[in-house]
């Protein structure tokens, strides 16, 4: 209650008297009831279960953690260049009543998307956008730094460079409260936002009809400089037919994520590498569903990734929405823990926003065994009997199950899958064993 008051008393100090009713009815509001605006895609920090809580004192994640060098802040989570309104209103997420525009210095992401139809036929889609500063932390060095010694480099060591590279969404400036303008498919222009305090935007909005192609690609419209991702992909899929969700990390890109050390070396290091087999699967398995079918991979890492994930997709398998958590923003601690704690009840719930966009539609999971995967598919199972078809869980028996044993017994995937008929869901090591089990399920 006190923060919510100093929201206020900091408003009427920094407001002109024109725009104070406005400012001011809305800090009321969020003095009475709290914050009006929650991201819909951001988790609702759940306990971690008794096996994530294994691996990571197993292996030694909290004092990784804590041994990471963090970004200020004070210095960078709020650019330097805002007005403290702006960013108080940024509290309000999409209830902001002045949102501010994007101008030339600025990066901006857009993030492809499906659209589908509403209870009344209409098309609509979630549109979510992030917005940063580019200036960067004057910390880079320090964690460039941080994170050559965690692996073992010297200093000066060639792979600084792309450990400098890869971490800039981690230490770029976030930008609340902006509004950002989209040229959808050339005709229609869609305001989106203004973003939340983290800098992202989540909007559901009414689109036009599909062309034949059932794909209309959107560009930014933002002044001369902005960098970023500046354009993005709709695919629309109609009520029925299959869908695909597939979990990312130790799914189909090899990331190592029951160790820390692993996870730093994937994402800053190493060039992002297929599962083995992996690839070829999902170009047979789209075969199969045909190019209609929407694929929504969904990954525990934070939205700081999707650029680099974005890549990964495009260059090894079929295009998808990523659906990315946004709770770590600024940290590189922050993704250790994303991809480590709370995965369960997080897929679970961005899953069930996937069931009421597409309730007819037969769904295929695929995941793995080193996070909450078996877990998360089997509650959503038996909460929605018949929308799932094919539970696909790769047991990961490398280097990167080093620390999770238990997550390889059979009596935890008898516990996860429990009440589902055993026909539905299968535990692989060789990929080659799920192209049968594809045919069968889709052509059968």
């Amino acid at each position: 209650m006190a923060f919510r008051l100093a929201l206020l008393q900091a408003g009427h100090q920094h407001m002109s008297w024109e725009g104070g009713k406005i400012i001011g009815a809305h800090l009321a509001l969020v003095c009475r009831y709290g914050t009006l605006a929650a991201h819909p895609t951001r988790p609702t920090g759940a306990r971690s279960d008794a096996l994530e809580k294994r691996t990571r004192s197993k292996r030694g994640f909290a004092d990784a953690e804590s041994s990471l060098s963090s970004v200020s802040t004070s210095q960078t989570q709020v650019s330097r260049r805002h007005l403290k309104i702006t960013s108080l209103l940024s509290y309000l997420g999409s209830s902001n009543p002045l949102p501010a525009q994007i101008v030339g210095d600025d990066v901006i992401w857009l993030m492809d998307n499906v659209a589908f139809r509403d209870p009344r036929g209409a098309w609509q889609a979630e549109f979510v956008t992030a917005a940063f500063d580019q200036q960067p932390s004057d910390k880079v060095v320090d964690i460039v730094g941080d994170i050559a010694s965690k692996l073992g480099l010297s200093r000066g060591h060639v792979e600084e460079k792309t450990i400098e590279r890869r971490i800039a969404p981690f230490v770029m400036e976030i930008l609340p409260g902006r509004q950002i303008k989209v040229n959808f498919g050339g005709s229609t222009q869609l305001k989106l936002g203004p973003g939340d305090r983290h800098g992202i935007s989540s909007d559901v909005r009414r689109i036009l009809k599909p062309p034949p192609d059932m794909a209309v690609r959107s560009t930014a419209d933002v002044p001369m400089g902005v960098a970023g991702i500046l354009d993005m992909k709709t695919v629309y899929a109609e009520p029925e037919g299959w869908a695909v969700i597939s979990d990312v990390d130790d799914t189909i890109k090899i990331t190592q994520t029951s160790d820390p050390v692993g996870i730093l070396r994937s994402t800053f290091v190493s060039e992002p590498t297929p599962v083995p087999g992996m690839p070829d699967l999902y170009a047979y398995l789209q075969s199969m569903v045909t190019t209609s079918a929407p694929f929504f991979y969904l990954s525990a890492s934070p939205y700081n990734l999707y650029p680099f994930l974005r890549g990964f997709r495009d260059t090894y398998f079929p295009h998808g929405q990523l659906i990315l958590r946004d709770a770590s923003w600024m940290t590189i601690s922050g993704l250790l823990s994303s991809l480590t704690l709370g995965t369960q009840k997080y897929k679970v719930d961005r899953m069930k926003k996937i069931h009421r966009w597409l309730p007819r539609r037969k769904t295929i999971c695929i995941g793995d065994s080193t996070q909450s995967d078996p877990e998360a598919y089997g509650e959503i199972c038996r909460m929605f009997p018949g929308w799932i078809k094919l539970i696909l869980i790769r047991k990961v028996t490398d280097i990167a199950a080093v620390g999770i044993e238990d997550k390889n017994e059979p009596a935890r995937f008898e516990k996860a899958f429990a009440g589902i008929p055993r026909e539905t869901w299968h535990v692989f090591e060789d990929p080659a064993e799920c192209w049968e089990l594809i045919h069968r399920t889709v052509a059968g």
